[in-house]
């Protein structure tokens, strides 16, 4: 009451000493009429010039998004020819619409020093659904004896890899580079030897195939362990601080961007060159963070930004948590088999935790479907709790 009685006050004053009634220029029926056309000139506006924002662009416009999202970005510079040619192959690549095989596969790539201590639960896991999936064993330092005959002449051809260089990179290049010659394989998975499955073979075949997804893990972190440590300016003008992404290197990938991977040389001559351990004081290392930069920067749609992969970086060390056989737990398999929602930690001052909820095929779903790091000695006690569940 006081504020209607202070504001009536003030009107009165006003009026006694303008000395005359104020009116309106416009009567009631103008302004519907103005605000109409402004209202259309907006609409007109918005056709004609659609907006770049994809939230924007559900909002505003009812024929939704598709043409926005397959569409690639107006960069913000002009491209120089070798960016503007690799722009041209990737996006000949993701327009491709090859037929689809009539046995979609999945590709398993063990990327291991030597031997392979999990190799007789991967034989479990594969037995019974022979012709859908196939397997490419990397083997740094020396070529492993098989147990298994699903991984028997699986060896391909390695070389020596150090870990946080861009031999790392490279192996994953030879093992994809392998995988694609069988035009059947469809997803691409990228496994340690100290990987394991947390689920039946058909619950993995069916998560990957079916989301046309790659579960590449991407997030910006601007602390020292991200672009504020790693990034080089020499990396300029094709990689831009802006751009510049972390993650785990452990991915699937769908067999668009397993091409784009072998088509590149742009990118990865940036990352083979400026991100090292040791270059200009900075510690880069190339397998955290070229799929991610790359993809982020060319298909930012095309990934999920988690990997399907779970490792346990909660103690925040250089290295993730090992399990050991005390660790081996129906518990522990379910806590693994529950998360629906993905976590990063940035290495700032702010130490933020990132939480991406994972979301496949628009459901919410469990995010993970192998998990790392398990000494060899956990394999018994593995091998029983996957031969009493369907999900280990």
């Amino acid at each position: 009451m006081k504020t209607a009685r202070a504001w009536r006050g003030s009107l009165k004053d006003y009026i006694m000493m303008s000395g005359v009634r104020q009116r309106p220029n416009f009567k009631g029926p103008n302004w519907v009429i103005i605000l109409v056309c402004l209202v259309s000139i907006f609409l007109v506006g918005l056709y004609i010039y659609q907006p770049r924002n994809t939230a924007a662009c559900y909002i505003f416009l009812s024929r939704g998004c598709s043409d926005l999202e397959n569409t690639p970005a107006v960069p913000s510079r002009e491209l120089t020819d070798e960016e503007n040619a690799a722009r041209v192959v990737f996006t000949e690549i993701l327009k491709s619409s090859p037929a689809a095989p009539k046995n979609a596969k999945v590709a398993f790539m063990f990327l291991t020093p030597g031997p392979l201590p999990f190799e007789m639960l991967w034989d479990k896991f594969f037995q019974g659904h022979d012709g859908r999936f196939t397997v490419y064993v990397h083997a740094s330092r020396e070529q492993p004896p098989h147990v298994s005959p699903y991984f028997n002449g699986r060896n391909i051809r390695s070389e020596k890899v150090d870990w946080g260089k861009i031999s790392m990179v490279d192996a994953e290049r030879r093992l994809l580079m392998n995988a694609l010659q069988d035009p059947d394989n469809q997803q691409f998975v990228l496994l340690s030897d100290s990987c394991v499955p947390l689920h039946s073979f058909n619950y993995v075949y069916n998560y990957l195939i079916f989301a046309n997804l790659s579960f590449i893990d991407c997030y910006d972190d601007p602390g020292p362990h991200g672009a504020g440590g790693r990034y080089s300016e020499h990396m300029l003008p094709e990689v831009e601080f802006k751009d510049f992404r972390k993650g785990s290197q452990w991915f699937t990938m769908t067999r668009k961007h397993a091409l784009i991977i072998m088509a590149d040389s742009l990118y990865y001559r940036k990352f083979r060159l400026y991100c090292r351990p040791g270059f200009e004081g900075r510690n880069c290392y190339a397998d955290e963070h070229y799929f991610q930069t790359l993809f982020y920067m060319i298909d930012p749609a095309g990934i999920a930004n988690w990997s399907v992969t779970y490792v346990d970086w909660s103690e925040r060390k250089w290295h993730p948590r090992s399990y050991k056989p005390q660790d081996i737990t129906p518990k522990l398999i379910k806590n693994l088999t529950s998360f629906d929602t993905s976590l990063h930690f940035t290495s700032d001052e702010k130490k933020t935790v990132l939480k991406t909820p994972c979301v496949w095929n628009e459901m919410r779903r469990p995010c993970f479907l192998f998990a790392r790091k398990f000494y060899p000695e956990t394999l018994d006690n593995l091998l029983q709790l996957f031969s009493n569940s369907t999900s280990v």
